[in-house]
């Protein structure tokens, strides 16, 4: 699973012309999903980012999580983190999950996050044509990689 986690001041999804979900304060993490992710991938990566200092302490020292600061969490599915530019000038998505396996681990990413920070998590929609709206606080983006964890 690929990550990019971006700190918000806020953030939200629209589709068809219709907010589906906003957040305030928090992060916004868009996330790839390819064949060959794990429930020991997604679990990690969840674990990362609830726990990930990176918002600022009284000091303006980056050292609070998502959690410290009672933050909010927007997870929109982009099977585009998985291109690969290698050849050419199209990307490929060779490595994307197909639906049948991305919908479901998903959606269990999404709850494991939810029971991890112990509250709902907000989602996009699988598959739609989303327009992503937000404001990165910092700018702060991190990016993660469930294949890279040592």
């Amino acid at each position: 699973m690929r990550t990019v986690i971006q700190r918000v001041s806020k953030a939200s999804v629209t589709i068809s012309g219709e907010i589906k979900s906003d957040i305030r304060q928090g992060l916004l993490v868009l996330v790839g999903i390819e064949e060959s992710d794990t429930t020991e991938d997604m679990d990690w990566l969840a674990k990362k980012i609830t726990n990930l200092r990176i918002f600022d302490d009284e000091n303006g020292v980056m050292n609070r999580s998502v959690m410290d600061i009672n933050g909010e969490m927007l997870v929109v599915s982009q099977f585009t983190l998985h291109a690969s530019t290698k050849k050419g000038n199209r990307p490929s998505y060779i490595k994307a999950a197909r639906p049948e396996f991305a919908i479901p681990m998903y959606d269990n990413f999404c709850s494991t996050l939810s029971l991890m920070a112990g509250k709902e998590v907000k989602t996009g929609e699988f598959g739609a044509d989303m327009k992503v709206e937000l404001l990165n606080d910092g700018p702060v983006t991190i990016i993660m990689d469930s294949k890279n964890k040592e």
